[in-house]
C-alpha cells in the first residue's frame, strides 16, 4: 500500500458513544457513580488489609494488590472515558492512545497473574495445611507479586509495540471509548497478519497459561474437598474459593472473548458491551464479592467503621 494512504495525523477519535447523543450524560452519570464505588472501595480493601493485622497473610495480600491492580486499570481508563462523555472531547493523542493501550493491557496482564497467584495460595491452603506457613513465606509472596508485575509490564510492551511499529492509514476514527487492542489494530495499513499473530500469541500466553495454572489448582482443590468427611469441612473449605471463582470466570470470560478472536470478527455494540463490562464491572466485583463472601472482611469493615482499627493504627 502507498504512503499516500498512511496518515500523517497525529492522533485519533473515539467514536463509541458518539451516536448516543444526548444518552452520553446519562451514561457519564452512571459511569461516574459505578467509577467512584469501585474506587472507593478498592482503596478501602488496600486500607483495611493494611490497618488489621488478623488480615496480614498471603491470601489477603494477594487480594490488595489485585485490588491495586485493578484501582491502576481503570484509571488509565474511566476518567479519560468520563472527561469525553461530559466535554465531548473524544480526541487522544497518537502517544496518548500508545501510553494508554501500554498501561491498560500491563495491569490486564497482571491481574491474569495475580489471579493464578492466588489459585496457587488456595492449592497449599486446602492442599497442604500444615506446610503453608513454609511455603507461602512473606518472601515468596514478595516474588510471586514481583513476577506477576514485571510480567504484566512484558506483555503488555510487547502487544503494544506490535501495533504502533504499524503504519495507520487515512482514518483516525477509532470505533471504541479507549484505545483497546482490536479497534486499533484494525485502523492498521498493509499486511497486519505478523502483528496480529504475535497479539494472539502473546495474549495466548497470559490467558491459557495462567487460567491452565488455576485450573491444575482447583482439580487438586476439588480432590482434596472431596476427601473431606464431613459436610461442613467441605463446604468450609469450598467458601474459602468461591469468590476467587467467582472473579476468575467473569474476568477470563471477558478477556478471552475481547483478545482471542480473528480481526474480522469485530463488532462495535458487542465488544463496546463486553469492554464496559470488563472496564468498568469487573474491578467493582472483586470488593463486593470478597467483603460479602469472606468474614474476617466483614469484621475488618466492622471494625472500621467502629474507629477500632484506626485508634489501633
Amino acid at each position: 500500500m502507498g504512503q499516500t494512504n498512511v496518515t500523517s495525523w497525529s492522533g485519533f477519535v473515539f467514536l463509541g458513544f458518539s451516536s448516543l447523543g444526548e444518552l452520553q450524560l446519562l451514561l457519564f452519570a452512571v459511569f461516574l457513580s459505578v467509577y467512584l464505588i469501585t474506587l472507593t472501595s478498592n482503596v478501602f480493601i488496600i486500607i483495611i488489609i493494611r490497618l488489621d493485622n488478623h488480615l496480614h497473610t498471603p491470601m489477603y495480600l494477594f487480594l490488595s494488590y489485585l485490588s491495586f491492580s485493578e484501582t491502576c486499570y481503570t484509571l488509565g481508563i474511566i476518567p479519560r472515558m468520563l472527561s469525553g462523555l461530559a466535554l465531548g472531547d473524544q480526541t487522544i493523542s497518537y502517544l496518548g492512545c500508545a501510553a494508554q493501550m501500554f498501561f491498560s493491557a500491563s495491569w490486564a496482564c497482571t491481574n491474569c497473574f495475580l489471579l493464578a497467584v492466588m489459585g496457587f495460595d488456595r492449592y497449599v491452603a486446602i492442599c497442604a495445611p500444615l506446610h503453608y506457613a513454609s511455603r507461602m513465606h512473606p518472601t515468596f509472596c514478595a516474588q510471586l507479586v514481583g513476577t506477576s508485575f514485571m510480567s504484566g509490564y512484558l506483555f503488555g510492551l510487547g502487544m503494544t509495540l506490535a501495533i504502533f511499529c504499524l503504519p495507520f492509514c487515512s482514518s483516525h476514527e477509532i470505533q471504541h471509548f479507549f484505545c483497546d487492542i482490536p479497534p486499533v489494530l484494525s485502523l492498521a495499513c498493509g499486511d497486519t497478519g505478523l502483528s496480529e499473530l504475535g497479539i494472539l500469541i502473546l495474549s495466548l500466553l497470559v490467558l491459557l497459561v495462567s487460567f491452565s495454572l488455576i485450573t491444575i489448582s482447583y482439580i487438586y482443590i476439588v480432590a482434596a474437598i472431596l476427601k473431606i468427611s464431613s459436610a461442613e469441612g467441605r463446604k468450609k473449605a469450598f467458601s474459602t474459593c468461591a469468590s476467587h471463582l467467582i472473579v476468575v470466570i467473569v474476568h477470563y470470560g471477558c478477556a478471552s472473548f475481547m483478545y482471542l478472536r480473528p480481526k474480522a470478527s469485530y463488532s462495535l455494540e458487542r465488544d463496546q458491551l463486553i469492554a464496559v463490562t470488563y472496564t468498568v464491572v469487573t474491578p467493582l466485583l472483586n470488593p463486593v464479592v470478597y467483603s460479602l463472601r469472606n468474614r474476617a472482611v466483614q469484621t475488618a469493615l466492622k471494625n472500621v467503621c467502629q474507629g477500632r482499627l484506626l485508634g489501633k493504627g
